[in-house]
Formats: structure tokens, C-alpha cells, sequence
């Protein structure tokens, strides 16, 4: 973890505010931003549209999308980067990757869910999200954020954390 990082992941469950928080970020570092949900195949968005989560294989394609996205130049990225093998297969494109980690209560994040219009994961997905979810560990480059907070406030505590020393 050196210096200041310019391939960022902003990562979470659906409805925790990746998309925002993420392109909030990237204008902030003059970086610029990808939706993870536009990299899906379109034969993942179907399948989520109908309520069957993604499995491993359908992930592979938009994990590897991801990676090489981030490979091909510095800039910011929602995805949802549930698994720790996930991370690890875009790190694997993109080398050394900053994971901001949006997290929050059930309620709140299916609150949000139910709110959204036009979007293809249905709420009855939220719960296979969770249960897949592996929260970063120690030796991940990770930032943790709290989704009750202002966007606002969630960019500033990350950008706060980027001028501290890791380790």
C-alpha cells in the first residue's frame, strides 16, 4: 500500500450508495468513474432482473471487466466485490486496489432498495447478497463506511483516511 491510491473499488451490497458515493469520490480525486453495473453481461443484468441471484460463474466475466477497467488506467469503480475471492480476481488484473467498503442495517439498505425506480435487482435479492458478503480482512487495503452518513461525509472520512499512514 503505497502512496496515494488511484484504482479505487467502492464496494458493498446493492443500495448502499456505491454508485454515488463512488462518482462523488472519483470528482473529487479528478479521476473518473465506472458504474461496476454497466461492465455485466447482459445475460447477468436478465437473470437478476427475474430474481436469481449471480453465481460464480456468471460473476467471472464481470470481475475480470472490472479488473482490466482498473488495469487500463487509474480511476474509481462501484462493484459490489461480495467475496474476498472476488477482490482478489480484480486485484488480480489490477494489482494493488483500495476497497471502500459501504455497509450498513438490513432495514436501511432494504428501504433504500424498495425506493429505487428503473433498477434490475429486485428486493428479495438483498438477503443472498448479505449472506455472500465477506466483509474485507486486516491484510485487504480497505476503508470502512457507515451508510447512515451524508455522502458528503462518508467522500471526507475516506479522503481523511487517504492522508493518514496505512499500517
Amino acid at each position: 500500500m503505497t502512496g496515494a491510491p488511484t484504482r479505487i473499488v467502492v464496494m458493498g451490497v446493492t443500495s448502499t450508495g456505491k454508485s454515488r458515493t463512488g462518482a462523488r469520490l472519483a470528482r473529487v480525486l479528478g479521476l473518473p468513474f465506472v458504474d461496476g453495473d454497466d461492465l455485466h453481461p447482459r445475460r447477468n443484468r436478465i437473470k437478476m432482473a427475474g430474481g436469481t441471484p449471480l453465481d460464480d460463474t456468471d460473476r467471472r466475466p464481470w470481475l475480470d471487466r472490472i479488473g482490466i477497467a482498473l488495469a487500463e488506467r487509474p480511476r474509481v469503480v462501484a462493484c459490489s466485490a461480495l467475496k474476498r475471492r472476488y477482490r482478489d480476481r480484480i486485484r488480480s488484473h489490477a494489482g494493488e486496489v483500495l476497497f471502500v467498503h459501504l455497509h450498513g442495517p438490513r432495514a436501511v439498505i432494504a428501504r433504500r432498495m424498495a425506493a429505487r425506480e428503473g433498477h434490475f435487482m429486485p428486493v428479495s435479492l438483498l438477503d443472498s447478497q448479505l449472506a455472500t458478503l465477506e466483509a474485507p480482512g486486516p491484510d485487504e487495503w480497505v476503508v470502512r463506511a457507515d451508510i447512515r452518513r451524508d455522502p458528503r461525509a462518508i467522500v471526507a472520512g475516506v479522503l481523511d483516511r487517504l492522508r493518514r499512514p496505512w499500517r
